[in-house]
């Protein structure tokens, strides 16, 4: 009786009609027989390496949990401190520039035409306070209140008007006209396009 029962499991073949009937009609003879089948057993022997190999992978992803972890929490701050540095990139990025637009030549020119005119405002304060510091002229500093500073720091002489004090004026007030024309040239040279620029 070759049926396929009995051609997919051969081990059935030794059973009669009876132990057949009996198989299906008793749970425990069925189990006995079941378990004694070889695929059956292969089946059971591949489940056990199976369960093995799965307890031996969670033992050794246990063991590495703690170094996960680890890696985990440096990881993270790694991340944070590349937050941190790319916000202060943009900080230092934005200085930069601030720092560099301070030495463009258009605002270099600024600064040399305003140094002139301050040079140029120094001088003639010279010039006002020595003109009233004469004895023949009206001083009206001390009506109104304005003390009118010295480029060497000592007041001049109010006494006889002696040529010392002359000679200390002309030479303080021909340098920083000197200064101030040269600001004014130089300024003038650059506005011109003549003064040129080297990026090194």
């Amino acid at each position: 009786m070759a049926t396929r029962l009995l051609q997919e499991f051969p081990e059935l073949s030794n059973l009669t009609r009876d132990d057949l009937g009996d198989l299906l009609s008793d749970p425990l003879y069925f189990q006995a027989i079941f378990f004694s089948l070889n695929r059956v057993k292969d089946l059971q022997k591949a489940q056990a390496e199976l369960g093995s190999a799965n307890e031996n992978l969670a033992k050794r992803n246990l063991a590495l949990q703690e170094e996960l972890f680890r890696l985990r929490a440096e990881t993270q701050a790694a991340f944070d401190e590349a937050k941190a540095l790319r916000v202060r990139w943009k900080e230092v990025e934005r200085e930069q520039k601030d720092a560099y637009s301070r030495l463009s030549p258009s605002f270099l020119l600024m600064r040399l035409r305003h140094a002139a005119t301050a040079q140029d405002d120094l001088s003639e304060n010279l010039a006002s306070a020595f003109v009233l510091s004469q004895p023949d002229v009206p001083s009206g500093s001390e009506a109104s209140g304005v003390s009118m500073p010295q480029a060497s720091g000592v007041p001049w002489s109010s006494g006889d008007g002696g040529g010392a004090d002359v000679d200390r004026f002309v030479r303080e007030f021909r340098q920083m006209r000197k200064v101030y024309h040269k600001r004014v040239i130089w300024a003038d040279r650059w506005a011109s396009g003549k003064v040129a620029w080297r990026d090194d």
